[in-house]
């Protein structure tokens, strides 16, 4: 199949159908990815300040009210590697846009729903829309930056807007909430959304994709798809359900009989949707060990940190999103200014290894935070000392991507963001349900309701510890600096598969 050329970096081009000029480079490519991945984190986090509202406004149940995060949770995590390999096999930039236009969609029926029907529905399809665009978006960042040096610059932006976006959903819902009404945390989603199908159409590089016929495997798409979501769905209800409940074993049992089903199917499929041979390098297998471990803590320390401060030091909403913001501007700077000079000198491995001592000290602080805390003295080093997360994020998505190639860039995205998801989910429900079964032993031994919150998150925060000294162990024993790749310069052409 002939290719054409990709035009040089800075060349102007005009978005189809206007005379509008725009700047054409991998880095306005960049900025287009980082727009739309900083829109599906904000929307992750905005919506948990907006809850109570929704409850008064919408008369949701207090079971029913959790599906406001589950609906979206459930097809997010579920579809992530299926739509990482249509990426591959239809064209990443096509399905990137998709996404963004089915999730702008949802969001704007989300904002008008006057129903719990109505606003549950908006929100699995805004899962749908997140995850068709989310899982194709490091396989284009990493076939448009191929050289080591951009690459990891590249990797630190796009770092930088994940923290960006978790904290400013948390403090922009309060704000949102409190001056206009909870329908404005999905209404903000449609200027950003149009501006980013606007900008991707002139801005990323059209790929053709490698045909269906490279991975249509119907069964093994229906096995993953469902395994997935089944495990999703089993965890987020363990919180009501308990770990050792029949639903939660049973369910459990199942997801994991189709997930090895799925990898059966591959082992022997002629097309396979997902070639195992991915799994094989050292790094990456490892890279996703790590991050299961360390996001199940990082991610826990947000909900958790959060649920102290508002249960024990009676924070309101908005000033537990204001009190956390100096973790995002730590992770955010290290990430942004530091990381990638430091990744470049030493290598990911050794910045991975750094940043988990320092969250790993940032767990073992929290172990020990009292009841009556002062911000300044008890919580502030913490938010300083998770800037270990600016260089944890960064060095393990390089040493995670670093095997892809150009025809599977889609798929090895899209089981990133999975194990992602897989591990922020297992994090929060094994978390959050220790943390529940302390609170409640120690208010059976007459503990106030203070000390007995406290203790229970004291048992979070050590679990996490250990969570990262697991994590440490295994980016210490199993991991290995990829071997360089010569840089390129900005005038060098894109890779093979892409075209103009």
């Amino acid at each position: 199949m002939s290719q054409t050329p990709s035009p040089a970096p800075g060349a102007r081009w005009a978005i189809p159908g206007t005379r509008w000029p725009v700047l054409r480079s991998r880095w306005a490519a960049l900025a287009v990815l980082s727009t739309s991945m900083l829109m599906t984190i904000l929307d992750g986090s905005i919506v948990t300040v907006a809850m109570p509202s929704i409850q008064r406004d919408l008369g949701f149940t207090p079971a029913g009210l959790s599906w406001i995060v589950n609906a979206y949770l459930i097809p997010l995590g579920g579809l992530l590697l299926l739509a990482g390999r249509l990426g591959d096999l239809v064209g990443r930039k096509a399905l990137f846009i998709a996404g963004n236009a089915v999730f702008t969609a949802a969001s704007l029926l989300a904002g008008a729903a006057g129903g719990p029907g109505l606003l549950i529905a908006a929100r699995f399809l805004q899962g749908v829309g997140s995850a068709l665009a989310s899982a194709v978006v490091l396989g284009i960042l990493v076939t448009l930056f191929t050289g080591a040096r951009e690459r990891t610059k590249a990797i630190a932006v796009f770092s930088f807007t994940g923290a960006a976006g978790a904290s400013i959903g948390q403090v922009l819902g309060g704000i949102l909430t409190d001056a206009l009404n909870w329908h404005w945390i999905f209404l903000i989603n449609l200027p950003i959304g149009l501006a980013t199908i606007l900008l991707a159409l002139p801005a990323l590089p059209r790929d053709r994709g490698i045909g269906l016929g490279a991975g249509a495997d119907a069964l093994g798409a229906l096995l993953v798809t469902s395994g997935l979501m089944l495990g999703v769905y089993t965890v987020v209800k363990v919180e009501r359900h308990g770990w050792l409940s029949a639903h939660t074993l049973g369910l459990g049992a199942v997801s994991l009989v189709l997930l090895a089903g799925f990898a059966a199917r591959q082992a022997t499929a002629a097309n396979p949707l997902m070639p195992l041979r991915i799994l094989r390098s050292r790094n990456v297998s490892g890279a996703y060990a790590v991050q299961v471990l360390t996001l199940g803590a990082m991610f826990s320390f947000q909900v958790v940190v959060a649920l102290y401060m508002q249960r024990v030091l009676g924070y309101g909403a908005l000033g537990t999103g204001l009190a956390m913001l100096p973790a995002a501007v730590a992770i955010g700077a290290v990430s942004l200014l530091v990381s990638a000079r430091l990744s470049h000198r030493f290598g990911e491995r050794a910045v991975l290894l750094a940043g988990l001592v320092l969250l790993i000290g940032a767990m073992g602080w929290l172990t020990r935070i009292p009841a009556d805390a002062s911000y300044a003295a008890d919580l502030l080093p913490v938010m300083v000392l998770i800037a270990g997360g600016g260089l944890v994020l960064p060095a393990l998505t390089a040493l995670g991507m670093s095997s892809a190639r150009p025809d599977d860039a889609g798929l090895a995205s899209g089981l990133f963001n999975t194990v992602q998801q897989i591990g922020m989910a297992f994090g929060v429900a094994v978390l959050t349900t220790l943390a529940a079964s302390r609170t409640e032993a120690l208010r059976a031994d007459g503990r106030t309701e203070a000390s007995a919150l406290t203790g229970g998150y004291h048992l979070a925060f050590t679990v996490s510890a250990g969570l990262l000294v697991a994590a440490f162990a295994v980016a210490l024993t199993v991991l290995r600096q990829p071997k360089p790749v010569q840089d390129e310069q900005d005038t060098a052409p894109a890779p093979a598969s892409i075209t103009a």
